[in-house]
Formats: C-alpha cells, structure tokens, sequence
C-alpha cells in the first residue's frame, strides 16, 4: 500500500497539481506523504475536466462575492452589524434557522483567511468574542463560544459545539501565519493556544441553569416553543400533517444541575459530541485529523503528543463506524465506536453532520497520505452514491444504504466531490467534480449549511484549501 501511495504523490506531480514550495526541513517520516511535506496540492478541476486555475479561482470570487456581499435576502450569509472598540463587525447567519452559530462562524473564518480577507476575518472573529464567548464564571461552558445566537448578539443556547472551536483554531493559527500575529483579540496565535488549550484542558464545573453568557446578562431560559425560523414551521407543518406532536422536544420541567468539562475525551483521545458529561460519545463529522497533525507541530508544547495521538484515532474512527458496503458515517458514536442512540431512540445513521466526513478524512489524505484506508473509504462512498443516481441521491440514509430523505442537497454533493482528494481517479471521481462544477452557488432558504460546504468543497478541489505556513504569494 505504501507504494500505491507514493505513485499518487508522483502522478499528482507528473499531472501539474498546484504547488507551493515546502518549508525547509520537512520530510520526517511522521510528515507523510501528503501536501505538508511535498508542497504540492492536488487540482481536481484540472487533472479530471481540464479546467484552468484561473477559470477554477474565478468560480471560487464569485461564490465568495454571492455568500459574503450578495443580495441580502436572496444571497449573502455574511452581514457586517457596526463596530466596537475593536473594529468592524459581523456574522454568518444560517438563514433557515434564523440565527448565528460558531459552525458557520468559523468556517466563514476559515474562508476568509484562505481566500485573503482579512477585513471579514477580523470582524466574524470580532464578533465571536464580543457575543458568543461565555465570559460569565457562574456558567460551567465559561471560556467556551455559545454555539447558538440570535443575529442581535443575545443567546439561543449558553452551551457550547466543539466543532466550532475546532474551526476557530485552525483558523486563527492560519491567520497568524498568512497576515501575522496583532494586538488584542488579534493576537491570533494567542486566541488559538488559549482556545486549544480549554479543550483539553477546561477544568469540570458544575451549576444550575438558567445561565449568563456575560455577568450582568438576562439569564437565559429555553422557549416553551421552537425559535421562529423557516426550518421550524417546516417542521411543524410536517409534524401537524402526520399526526405526530409538536414539539417534538420540550425544554425539561425543574432545572437540572449540569457538569461541563473539556471537549476531548481523554483516555480515547477523541472530540466529544459535546462539553456537558451527562451527554457522552462521539460525532465522526468532528474528527479533523488534517487539522490534529498542524496541532501537533504548532500548538500547546504540552499538548503536541495529545494531538498527534488523536489524529490516528479518527482515522481508525473513519475506518471503523462507516457502513461497510456505503462507507456512510453516523451523526454519532459511542467512543467505543458502537452507534450511539440517536433523537428518537433508535441507532444513529448517515444525516446532516454526517455529510462533511468524506471531506474530512479525503483532506486528511491530501494533506498527510498516511493512512491507505481513506481512499478506500472516498471511493465507497462515491460509489455508493453514484449508484443512488448522480442527480438526486437523498440526503440522509442508514448506513446499510436505505434512504432516510427524499431531498436532495447541494452541501453534501459539495463534499461527496472532496472525495476525489483521496479516491481513484476515474468516471465515478469525475462524476461528481463535474457535478459540482456544474451546480450554481447555493442562494434562497438554504443557502448556509450548502453555501458554506459548496465554496469550501471549490477549494479543496481546485487546490486552494491549504495549510498556511507563512505569507501567501
């Protein structure tokens, strides 16, 4: 298997992959094969349908313009909301839920450092620190970001999402790196380590809700009824018409003390699904492997081995909880890897969450090439779904392969298109680059989760999604 590997590594080199010179002194065994060690980064556009960097990095603005600074009801997710003592303001909002959330906040973040803007950067990250960071000691998830906001900066939860955090960081270590590290929130590799390191490391604490993000808040208490979004009156319409109740899920009776400690899992080295302990287990989606060896090398000293360890863990995840014959992977697992109990009780299968991990583990092998088994893993997936039909496979499934849906979503062809990173090249690759290509940028109801994975997955495949170890040419 290692020589298949490195015969990729040559023919993505014979082929014109886009390169970026390597920083001296890489090529450590434990470097991989990957782009981190050669500087090299696969363009799937190029290699596969012949398509030019510059016509791939045009399609790549245009999204950016459409997501970012488009028409505000119909286009953008991003909106600039004034200014503080730190400078512009802003957030991404997912506009079928009507609010704000650190997903969407981070990858917007990561977007933009990628892409050059630093103005964008500065303010989501701005106003990630002024609204979403629980600053409040009388709350167990102080020092995490409240995962959910209202647009107004006041809370639709206290509590925190670790993939959030995850993005956050890497984000910030790049940004450091490409613009270099400023004062203040802006001291960017400071915010990274401080972030990094309450994740491994935030103490256990407990209390009673209702709970501040910031002293001096209203405390928050849960809504008897679901938010108002477009989503929920989906939801209920749907519910009223089957016969089913709603809500489906109501705020408990009397509050219950709750325990927060850190996102990691320690003696699994694993994420946690989430920080609070009543709550265990694992979500696929979360593991980031490509991003644990940068972490490795670049953060905490203490906490290199810890990372590094688990960077090898979710490949053995990915590997693991998939479907055998789809390589589909669960919304959640328990951290021995069974599947956890999902909503309604039963296990849990291939949803929403579940869409980014053929992305997660195919960037790993772009960037690392250290374990054979994701491409393996990205070509059952691609297959799988080829076979569902290219134009309208369902967005949701078992991990045996019976469809959970009848929608068919722009976001999850985005990242099913990533697979191609690690995949065979072939007419199934290349079914679902085209396919991508061919799609228009998400805009309407929709457009966030879609958006954000559909300008992201561009990236990837056109080799544009890279780690930043320095200014960018």
């Amino acid at each position: 298997m290692r020589l298949g590997l490195t015969a990729i590594v040559l023919a993505t080199a014979l082929a014109g992959g886009a390169a970026a010179a390597p920083p001296a002194a890489r090529g450590a065994s434990n470097d991989g094969l990957g782009a981190y060690r050669t500087g090299r980064y696969r363009d799937l556009f190029a290699e596969q349908l012949g398509r030019s960097p510059a016509e791939s990095r045009a399609r790549i603005d245009a999204a950016f313009r459409q997501l970012f600074h488009g028409d505000g009801q119909e286009q953008r997710v991003y909106f600039e909301t004034g200014a503080n003592q730190n400078g512009p303001l802003a957030y991404v909002t997912d506009w079928a839920n009507n609010d704000a959330r650190t997903e969407g906040m981070s990858y917007g973040m990561m977007i933009a450092v990628q892409l050059g803007h630093k103005r964008e950067f500065d303010a989501l990250w701005n106003w990630a620190k002024t609204y979403m960071l629980v600053t409040d000691p009388a709350d167990p998830s102080v020092g995490y970001f409240a995962w959910s906001m209202n647009t107004d900066g006041t809370p639709r939860s206290t509590s925190a999402a670790p993939d959030g955090e995850e993005y956050f960081v890497m984000a910030l270590y790049f940004a450091g790196r490409r613009w270099g590290n400023g004062q203040g929130i802006y001291d960017y590799r400071a915010e990274a380590d401080r972030i990094l390191r309450g994740m491994r490391h935030h103490p256990l604490r407990t209390g009673t809700p209702p709970f501040r993000i910031h002293p001096g808040d209203a405390p928050f208490v849960e809504p008897a009824t679901p938010w108002p979004s477009l989503n929920n009156r989906a939801a209920e319409a749907e519910a009223v018409k089957g016969g089913m109740p709603w809500p489906s899920r109501r705020p408990a009776g009397a509050p219950r003390a709750v325990t927060v400690g850190p996102m990691v899992d320690e003696a699994h080295a694993m994420i946690r699904f989430v920080p609070e302990t009543a709550l265990t287990g694992t979500d696929a989606s979360y593991h980031l492997p490509a991003f644990y060896e940068l972490w490795a090398r670049w953060g905490p000293i203490e906490d290199r081995a810890f990372w590094a360890r688990a960077a090898e863990v979710s490949r053995d995840l990915f590997a693991r909880v998939t479907g055998p014959e789809t390589g589909l992977a669960p919304d959640r697992s328990n951290f021995d890897l069974t599947p956890a109990t999902d909503w309604s009780g039963g296990p849990s299968q291939f949803g929403y969450d579940s869409w980014r991990t053929v992305s997660n583990w195919s960037v790993d092998y772009g960037w690392w090439g250290k374990d054979a088994r994701e491409p393996m893993l990205s070509g059952r997936v691609q297959s799988f779904l080829y076979g569902q039909g290219i134009h309208g496979f369902a967005d949701r499934y078992t991990l045996d392969g019976k469809p959970l849906s009848r929608r068919h979503s722009t976001g999850m062809v985005a990242a099913a298109a990533v697979g191609g990173l690690a995949a065979t090249p072939g007419n199934v690759s290349k079914a679902f680059l085209q396919e991508l290509w061919d799609t228009p940028v998400p805009s309407g109801e929709q457009r966030y989760f879609d958006g954000m994975l559909y300008l992201m997955s561009m990236m990837h495949c056109a080799g544009a999604f890279r780690i930043i170890d320095g200014p960018a040419a």
